[in-house]
């Protein structure tokens, strides 16, 4: 398996953030790992409600969040988990986070906003 890459937070920019951020099913997925604070696995996410996100199509938006500095992915045995990159992103962009998905949740100003606060 290829390994995961993830930047460094000095060289994640704000374009990769909104480019990644810009799909309203990765928007989902990053608000569903970073509302709740905790680790997530891949499985968990593919049930939009709506209908089950394939694999395939799961798996290239964990990457896009993860080659945008959004999240860290580790793989333990044939689980992947992902970790919000909040504390990291909103040190080094103060409340960009939390207003984009404030806008996209139509609850700016709260803290489920997916600032990790």
């Amino acid at each position: 398996m290829r390994p995961f890459i993830h930047p460094s937070i000095e060289s994640v920019t704000p374009q990769a953030i909104l480019h990644a951020l810009s799909d309203p099913e990765r928007a989902r997925i990053y608000a569903e790992i970073a509302g709740l604070g905790c680790v997530r696995g891949c499985a968990t996410l593919a049930d939009t409600g709506d209908r089950v996100i394939p694999k395939s199509s799961l798996s290239h938006h964990f990457r896009i969040l993860r080659e945008a500095g959004l999240i860290r992915s580790e793989r333990h045995g044939v689980e992947m988990r992902n970790y919000p990159r909040c504390a990291e992103l909103d040190a080094r962009y103060p409340g960009l986070l939390k207003a984009i998905m404030g806008a996209y949740t139509g609850t700016q100003g709260t803290d489920s906003s997916g600032s990790g606060h």
